[in-house]
């Protein structure tokens, strides 16, 4: 039996998300991925490439009509069969703003699927 640890209910989101992997100030990779669910603290994002456990990373996705800037810390990296990445993201260093804009999307998805917290 999986324990479920998460602080915040995980919201299914298709997303599309422009991604800047960034390791000590420098960009190692970037490119287009897809966001597979989002919470208030973390991401999944489908990418084409694998990310190291650990590395900061840069997000800008589009939530509803609003664009948002995130950063966040990869937690894990999965290789599917199909050569595509599922990265788990826990954020950090979010303004006020953006994770306003990020509860109101959570927010909206939860009554729309009549999820509760």
């Amino acid at each position: 039996m999986t324990v479920d640890n998460r602080r915040h209910i995980r919201i299914d989101s298709l997303n599309l998300s422009y991604v800047c992997i960034d390791e000590e100030g420098e960009t190692v990779n970037e490119g287009m991925g897809r966001t597979l669910n989002v919470s208030e603290s973390g991401i999944l994002l489908e990418a084409p490439f694998v990310t190291s456990t650990r590395q900061s990373m840069t997000l800008t996705i589009a939530l509803k009509e609003e664009i948002v800037e995130l950063a966040g810390r990869v937690v894990h990296c999965r290789p599917r069969e199909d050569g595509i990445c599922e990265t788990g993201v826990e954020f950090f260093q979010m303004e006020e703003a953006t994770f306003e804009v990020l509860k109101k999307f959570v927010l909206l998805f939860k009554e729309k699927h009549g999820l509760n917290s």
